[in-house]
């Protein structure tokens, strides 16, 4: 067979011009107890100044050079120190009533261990319930005076052209089906406000997968074709994959960021309506103090049952919450890594990351980067804000509950990372708590697992030991027993409230704003929160087992790995679930046998957390089901505004996922495959090399040769992945490859290409 022509590259620039600068790892005090010692030891031999101190320029404090303070401080500190009195003092009155139910009135080790780990979990859950209290006050008032977004008009509010920001959708080894289509819908609704000209889009891949790799180039060929090639769409894959996405993020920002006054970060699945990019721009222009402002993006776009349960949680429940942390934090926000805008300056000066010392998981790249690039942006003196009250950001919510947890190992190990910097010099108050609230999103389930666990110890001590009535000193009388019901009753019902009261606030402030018919009326509304209610208590247990393994196997040194995140609606098989679950059905068989044997009345009043243990499996096949909830919608339930009136962005990305998956690939070729055989796909691979190889050594061109011999008579199955990657890297391989297979025998471009017919290959990518 003859060798096809080659057409020419029908696509865009894949980058902007260079334009290097600088993003240098920021100094962190990460040993803040050997620093005060060593202040301490410089005190005591009289190094008292500043021109002999050694460790003086330790103590000059250089950050925030840009802070002073500002109307809201007095507001901030004063919200602040009511609700620490909200949460410690009510904490510090629940231990002593818990103690006082226990039989020896946290008199033994084992009880004083109970009240201390339920006095902790108290103050834990309280947090939550003031910060949504604090949510609903400022939705109910009309007018929220400190809102950095209030009254953002783009039509007033004037952008300087020069601002030009930056969209960037980091990706590794995603589905770019649905990239692209969210990118898609993004870019022309933006273009719809007539402010694309300002913004530039980049697709910055870290996908180490070949195949994946000429997929991401072939998408987006076709998207910049779909766009009628505007020019202004960029892709760059990284050779080197540092620091994930924290790192490709900085990658980009010292080749291109000195192009841009802003940047946008994205997630793969983020949408945006252009509106609401435009907003975000508008602000930053008026208040140029902020460093940071983050969306609270709305969970939209996926159809299990528990994905459903996830959005309506997000979007009825979700708005309050977010009001009460704009309402506490104020300038000190957190940033949560995507659906967010950044000053690109101050974040490339003060928000290089470093490595922390030590092997991973608590050592290495920082996992959970966004948490400490706010603080890092607010320790320079930037503003860091939450605007909560941006509609038109999207993202899409892990499918299942297995999906679920393994982002969650992901998220645990970062967070737990996060206890190596909360004393480090010169962050903000506010960040030091948010590190400690992040790490006790993780450690709360195994402090709630100890609770339990030394609840049953007590329980089984108790059945087997006879209660001693008369105590080793002489008395008259015996001591007897005695239980105070209405203690108990007490802490119940005050736990009951911290717990559940939130989310019926959450459905009286939908009533009084009217918004009932967004959620399929009042009655579903009802029905849909109580659905919430139940399926979190089932699966509370089956989160608080795995969150404890993941700080056990974290804290143990284990890796949590960073594997491909699930985006469909594909559900979960019964062997996957009884491959992750069987370890805690057996061990909730166990706990509940032995508990039923020796102390069945304690039983009875741990069979909420045992009987969802025992129901692990059915409980994650059937949440993961998209039949279930798309019976559920049907009938009405778990409806969020996005599924009553869907935002055109979301249309336009479900349209637009299913035009792109029908042309996903040629024939069942693999990226790899299509690279050598399609020529088109190899034309726009060898456009987008960065670095052509050379002819090299005679070592080098006999292992070349070899390579290629092996490929040309066995075909690209039997390749590593190692061996495909080298001989994309390599234009010289690539292009007497795809010469030499085009010369095969059609037979063996059958069986081993998949190539059924010369017009095959040489169709065009989107055939």
């Amino acid at each position: 067979m003859e060798l096809n022509p080659a057409t020419s590259l029908s696509c865009p620039s894949p980058t902007p011009t260079l334009l290097r600068g600088h993003m240098v790892p920021e100094e962190m005090d990460r040993r803040p107890w050997l620093t005060a010692l060593l202040r301490s030891v410089g005190r005591r031999f009289g190094f008292g100044g500043s021109n002999h101190d050694p460790l003086a320029q330790l103590r000059t404090p250089r950050f925030g050079q840009n802070f002073n303070l500002q109307p809201w401080d007095s507001t901030a500190r004063f919200r602040r120190l009511i609700l620490g009195l909200l949460v410690i003092v009510p904490s510090c009155l629940a231990g002593p009533v818990f103690a006082s139910v226990l039989p020896n009135k946290g008199g033994t080790v084992l009880e004083l261990a109970l009240v201390v780990v339920f006095a902790l979990l108290f103050a834990w859950i309280s947090i939550g319930f003031w910060t949504a209290l604090l949510g609903f006050a400022t939705l109910v008032r009309k007018v929220d005076r400190l809102l950095l977004t209030r009254n953002i008009d783009p039509s007033v509010d004037r952008i300087d052209p020069k601002s030009r920001t930056a969209v960037l959708f980091p990706v590794c080894n995603e589905d770019m089906t649905r990239v692209c289509a969210g990118i898609l819908a993004t870019y022309r609704s933006l273009e719809s406000t007539g402010g694309g000209r300002l913004f530039d889009f980049f697709v910055l891949s870290d996908t180490g997968d070949p195949d994946a790799w000429i997929e991401e180039e072939v998408s987006w060929q076709r998207l910049c074709r779909e766009l009628g090639n505007p020019g202004n769409i960029f892709y760059r894959r990284r050779r080197i994959n540092q620091k994930r996405k924290s790192g490709n993020v900085a990658d980009f920002c010292r080749r291109f960021g000195r192009h841009y006054v802003y940047l946008l970060v994205m997630d793969a699945d983020s949408v945006m309506a252009g509106t609401t990019m435009v907003k975000m721009v508008a602000a930053m222009e008026r208040k140029p103090r902020v460093g940071i402002l983050q969306t609270a993006p709305a969970v939209a776009g996926r159809e299990t049952l528990l994905a459903r349960v996830q959005q309506f949680a997000s979007r009825a429940y979700g708005p309050m919450f977010a009001a009460g942390l704009h309402s506490m934090q104020l300038a000190d926000a957190h940033f949560w890594g995507h659906n967010a805008i950044l000053r690109t300056r101050p974040f490339m000066k003060h928000c290089g990351l470093p490595r922390l010392p030590g092997k991973p998981p608590l050592g290495g790249d920082i996992l959970s980067h966004d948490f400490v690039e706010a603080a890092l942006m607010r320790r320079a003196g930037w503003e860091v804000w939450l605007a909560y009250d941006l509609e038109g950001s999207y993202e899409e919510t892990p499918p299942t509950l297995l999906a679920e947890l393994k982002r969650d190992k992901r998220w645990c190990t970062g967070n737990l990372q996060h206890l190596r910097l909360v004393f480090t010099r010169g962050l903000f108050p506010t960040h030091r708590v948010l590190f400690l609230n992040g790490a006790m999103s993780y450690i709360s389930a195994f402090l709630w697992f100890l609770l339990l666990l030394l609840s049953t110890t007590e329980a089984i001590m108790n059945a087997l030991f006879e209660p001693i009535y008369f105590p080793l000193t002489r008395s008259l009388f015996p001591i007897w027993p005695v239980w105070t019901p209405y203690r108990t009753l007490i802490l119940l019902s005050a736990t009951a409230i911290i717990l559940f009261l939130p989310k019926l606030l959450s459905g009286l402030l939908i009533a009084i704003k009217g918004r009932g018919k967004e959620f399929g009326g009042y009655f579903r509304l009802g029905l849909s929160i109580l659905g919430e209610v139940v399926l979190s208590t089932l699966l509370a247990p089956i989160r608080m087992m795995f969150h404890t393994k993941f700080v056990l196997t974290t804290l143990m040194g284990r890796p949590s790995g960073w594997g491909r995140q699930q985006r469909d609606d594909l559900g979960t098989s019964w062997w996957e679930a009884v491959r992750f679950h069987w370890g805690g059905t057996l061990f909730a068989a166990l706990w509940g046998g032995t508990l039923y044997l020796l102390n069945s009345a304690f039983f009875w009043w741990i069979t909420p957390i045992i009987i969802p243990l025992l129901l692990a499996i059915p409980l994650s096949v059937l949440t993961s089901r998209a039949s279930v909830g798309r019976l559920a919608r049907r009938l009405g339930f778990f409806l969020t505004p996005e599924e009553v009136e869907t935002p055109w962005e979301l249309r336009e990305t479900a349209a637009w996922e299913k035009i792109f998956a029908k042309g996903k690939l040629l024939n069942g070729f693999t990226g790899f495959s299509r690279a050598i055989v399609d020529t088109e796909t190899y034309n726009l691979h060898l456009g987008l090399l960065q670095r052509r190889r050379g002819k090299g050594s005679a070592a080098l061109e006999r292992e070349r040769d070899k390579l290629i011999s092996k490929v040309l008579q066995h075909g690209p199955g039997p390749l590593s992945t190692r061996a495909k990657k080298a001989l994309l890297y390599d234009s010289l391989a690539l292009t007497d490859l795809h010469r030499r297979v085009w010369q095969l025998p059609v037979e063996r471009l059958k069986d081993h290409w998949g190539v059924i017919s010369d017009e095959d290959a040489l169709a065009p990518a989107d055939a």
